[in-house]
């Protein structure tokens, strides 16, 4: 369990505070980027963690990517752990209790952008790494460090990460990224905690919807025009979604778990694999987070019309962000969009795409980090699921068949949903732990 800290005198928060204040705030317009946040970023990371940057190889990749290398025992088997600097923008009406780049403590959390995705993985990576330097640690492998600066608009420093290790002949043991964490109420009437650790991810595609028309004054509106064609179109995908199913992954999820359930969810979690439709139904039915475990999912998340409200819309564009489940395709999904929307006058045009990551294996790697999680905390239940969201780690999948999306942070449900929205927050506890697990981690790593 969580321990005591006196947030005061403990450095790893102090730490957080600093680079959460910098807004290292990423865009897909490499000219609306605010350079100089990041530049101080980086300055201020070497500040923070002098031995590190001191006694490490640094290698810098795209505009402010970083790539460390802290030669272990051995490089037969490397391992690389992962975290990004960027952040996404703060909506500038959305409700935060304290300032978003202001880091803040209240109620024993740090509150700020970047505390959970992904700045507090990185500082605990980073403060894991400079105690055991100063202890004179050898890890028994080479440890990779591998910092994105835009993982949050699909940007390429991961790719190029990706290419640099090729390129020095590296073919990582196993690679360790952001995605789990140490999740409070993550499956209803299981009160236990999961050690949820991502052994996939969902394949992310995006598309732009779009209908033409004539446009005109807004007190002559004629039929089906464009935002009446797209909204048919949005509500259609909205109401037939793609089929739901329970990958192998979830059924190994729901297995652990059953043991931890109540008693009337236990004996059908036990039997996950032989009740994969029963469950399928169960998890649609209990809610957005357990039903994305189930299905490729569709958000619609941009709108744009008419400029004016007197003016008919000549064009109206429908931004969806789709995450596709292990099992479906990109062409399966466009198959689908197409024959949802049933409308040749809405043009469906792929903006990004991304099939889902393989499934990583379960062998001794996978054992490592669940013993840790055992070790760190002891009354959470290790289990394999399929992530979500997407993550740098995807592409890392490239020159690595084991690929883990874990941090090692308590989580409730509250602080999950705060990603990418506001009252984003970390509390002092999880991230000192976190510093520890990640320790335990590399001292475990055998020669």
């Amino acid at each position: 369990m969580s321990r005591p800290v006196d947030a005061a005198s403990h450095p790893v928060v102090a730490t957080l505070q600093a680079l959460v204040r910098i807004p290292t705030v990423s865009d897909r317009d490499w000219s609306r980027v605010d350079h100089t946040a990041f530049d101080d970023f980086v300055a201020e990371l070497a500040r923070q963690f002098p031995v590190l940057h001191e006694r490490l190889e640094l290698t810098r990749v795209d505009t402010h990517g970083l790539l460390f290398r802290w030669p272990g025992a051995s490089s037969d088997r490397p391992v690389v752990l992962m975290a990004h600097l960027d952040v996404v923008p703060v909506e500038e009406d959305a409700p935060w209790q304290h300032p978003p780049f202001g880091a803040e403590i209240h109620d024993g959390a740090i509150w700020g952008r970047g505390t959970l995705d992904d700045k507090g993985a990185l500082v605990a990576i980073c403060a894991a790494v400079e105690a055991l330097l100063g202890d004179g640690v050898t890890p028994g492998q080479d440890v990779w460090l591998s910092f994105g600066c835009n993982e949050e608009v699909s940007g390429s420093a991961a790719v190029l990460a990706v290419e640099e290790l090729r390129r020095r002949g590296v073919r990582p043991w196993f690679v360790i990224d952001e995605g789990g964490a140490v999740a409070a109420e993550a499956f209803p009437g299981v009160t236990a905690p999961v050690g949820a650790v991502g052994v996939t991810e969902k394949g992310v595609t995006s598309l732009e919807l779009r209908v033409d028309g004539r446009g005109g004054h807004a007190s002559t509106p004629a039929r089906n025009g464009p935002t009446a064609r797209l909204a048919r179109a949005i509500t259609r995908l909205d109401r037939h979604q793609m089929s739901a199913s329970v990958p192998e992954p979830t059924v190994e999820l729901l297995t652990r778990l059953a043991p931890h359930a109540s008693a009337a969810l236990r004996p059908v979690l036990a039997n996950a694999g032989r009740l994969r439709p029963l469950l399928t139904r169960v998890l649609v039915a209990a809610g957005p987070e357990p039903a994305a475990m189930t299905r490729t999912t569709f958000a619609v998340t941009t709108l744009s019309g008419s400029p004016a409200l007197n003016v008919i819309a000549s064009t109206a564009r429908a931004g969806v962000n789709i995450r596709i489940m292990v099992g479906d395709t990109v062409a399966s999904v466009l198959e689908h969009v197409r024959r949802t929307i049933d409308d040749d006058q809405v043009q469906v045009t792929v903006v990004e795409q991304n099939e889902p990551s393989p499934v990583s294996p379960r062998d001794d790697a996978f054992e490592l980090i669940e013993a840790t999680i055992t070790e760190v905390f002891p009354d959470a239940v290790p289990a394999p699921y399929v992530m979500m969201a997407a993550t740098d780690s995807r592409f890392f999948t490239a020159i690595c068949p084991r690929v883990y999306r874990f941090a090692p942070f308590r989580m409730t449900k509250a602080q999950r949903e705060s990603f990418h929205s506001y009252d984003e927050h970390l509390g002092v506890d999880a991230l000192v732990d976190g510093v520890r697990w990640y320790q335990r981690l590399i001292e475990r790593i055998p020669s």
